[in-house]
């Protein structure tokens, strides 16, 4: 890391250099070189002298963006919940297990004080609001606050969002707190310099600087809604909830997430993200976002090609919820959404983001892919359930099994909690086969081959006889084991026998 740093410095030192020069040039007369001296004009201290002074700029701004901010970062720490009687957590279970002597070894013996853990955040009104990450706070008894000055205030949750890992605290002063000033991140540029500010591993008021390396980072396997601006400026545990800067100390993301097995890549969420959930928050207690009330699923390259999309280019609806807003505007299973509104969709993140921002209530166009055919429906936006279970994305990768059927019997399907009767029940698959690389598994269900439906053995055997030898076929099937959701997989030919 110090190599790093080293030369980042100065590779900084030559540019300036190089950039400084020719000003340099421009602005005073070279002084002739002495005799004898080989080095000519391009070693003249006026260069010299220009180069330090832009980099005597640099860290003044630096420090500048310090001194200005520092005093709105928090320490947070929280005091656990005790774990709920018979929970996986609680001890009461382990002395049941393992017997009286191993809870009076390692649970009888311990201190009694609750877990503690800690984290930063950032006073956003002067009124004493503070953002920070829901994982910060989450599960806490009791959260303190400790200013810079070193004054403690016990804070209260106004409300917390999981699914952008968000929260506001609110703790009551005598007087207006120092408050950092919120910027845009919509004008964020990559290369951009930023400063972060935290508390990593319990050093107070902790100043990295970085770049902004990319921005729109999604994937990253942390929120439902992702939409991260990445930083190489040093993200250590306890700089969660910890502010991202720009030069002008402005707050331009929230620091929410490290890659543990790397160096230099970090994760925020833009502070324009940020201040909407904090609003609906203070409003309300909780954020509203829109819901359209289906199942949907990226599109793999064969999938692209099975259902008439280029690769890379839509969503596929994989289910739609009975009584759902996408019912009622017509979507169907096989659908691949194009479009939401004016703007094009390329993958599941994207619609979800998009769809979460749009008001309940409101009514929006969304074009879809049908039999290869283009579809313009118009949806009213319904308001998502306070657990969204619908609009997840289904993980298209190979697992599972072989492919042994059996007729689905109504009582199966009643048990399955299916709404029908007809398909085919996976029994049994082979290591190996065609289902496994699919993704098929034991216990689930095959609802339609090629988009028809199939009710006995003899009927899928058929339809996947008519398979090309080479080419693959699209299964819509229903999964229990991964939350009872329905979602296409692509089986293929070349592996039947």
């Amino acid at each position: 890391m110090r190599r790093l740093t080293f030369m980042r410095l100065a590779l900084t030192l030559v540019l300036l250099v190089g950039l400084t020069a020719p000003a340099c040039a421009q602005s005073a007369p070279a002084k002739p070189p002495a005799a004898g001296d080989k080095r000519g004009v391009a070693r003249s201290s006026g260069a010299k002298v220009d180069a330090r002074a832009v980099l005597q700029a640099m860290e003044e701004a630096f420090s500048a963006v310090a001194d200005r901010v520092t005093p709105a970062v928090v320490n947070i720490s929280t005091v656990s919940r005790r774990p709920a009687p018979g929970s996986s957590d609680d001890p009461q279970r382990f002395r049941e297990f393992f017997g009286d002597e191993f809870y009076e070894r390692y649970f009888r013996r311990r201190p009694r004080e609750e877990p503690r853990s800690g984290g930063s955040g950032v006073i956003v009104d002067p009124a004493g609001y503070i953002l920070t990450n829901n994982h910060v706070i989450e599960n806490a008894q009791s959260i303190t606050v400790r200013l810079s000055d070193s004054r403690k205030f016990r804070a209260t949750l106004v409300g917390r969002d999981p699914k952008t890992d968000l929260a506001v605290l609110k703790v009551e002063a005598p007087a207006p707190l120092p408050a950092a000033e919120l910027g845009d991140s919509e004008r964020l540029r990559v290369g951009q310099w930023v400063v972060a500010i935290g508390n990593p591993f319990g050093l107070d008021r902790t100043v990295t600087v970085g770049i902004v390396s990319a921005t729109a980072r999604t994937r990253v396997g942390v929120t439902t809604y992702e939409n991260f601006i990445q930083t190489d400026a040093s993200i250590n545990p306890g700089n969660s909830g910890g502010p991202l800067l720009n030069l002008d100390g402005r707050v331009i993301g929230i620091n929410t997430a490290i890659v543990a097995a790397g160096q230099g890549i970090g994760f925020s969420i833009p502070i324009n993200e940020a201040k909407s959930v904090m609003g609906q928050l203070i409003a309300r207690g909780k954020v509203v976002r829109g819901w359209l009330g289906i199942v949907i699923q990226d599109l793999t390259d064969e999938l692209a090609t099975s259902f008439g999309v280029a690769e890379r280019e839509g969503v596929l609806v994989a289910d739609v919820m009975r009584g759902g807003p996408g019912e009622a505007a017509g979507l169907r299973p096989g659908d691949v959404i194009v479009r939401l509104g004016a703007t094009r969709i390329r993958e599941v993140p994207d619609l979800q983001r998009r769809v979460a921002n749009v008001a309940p209530g409101q009514s929006v166009e969304v074009g879809v892919m049908r039999d290869r055919t283009t579809h313009r429906l118009t949806v009213h936006v319904g308001e998502m359930p306070a657990e969204d279970t619908t609009a997840a994305e289904v993980d298209p990768g190979p697992e599972g099994f072989g492919l042994q059927v059996e007729p689905l019997a109504p009582d199966t399907a009643e048990r399955l909690g299916l709404p029908f009767s007809h398909g085919l029940l996976v029994t049994d698959v082979a290591g190996g086969g065609p289902g496994e690389r699919a993704g098929l598994r034991r216990g689930d269900v095959i609802l339609e081959v090629d988009r028809k439906p199939v009710h006995d053995a003899p009927s899928l055997q058929k339809a996947l006889s008519a398979v090309p030898a080479g080419r693959s076929v699209v299964l819509w099937v229903h999964q229990p084991g991964v939350g009872g959701r329905n979602q296409y997989l692509v089986l293929e030919r070349e592996a039947l026998r």
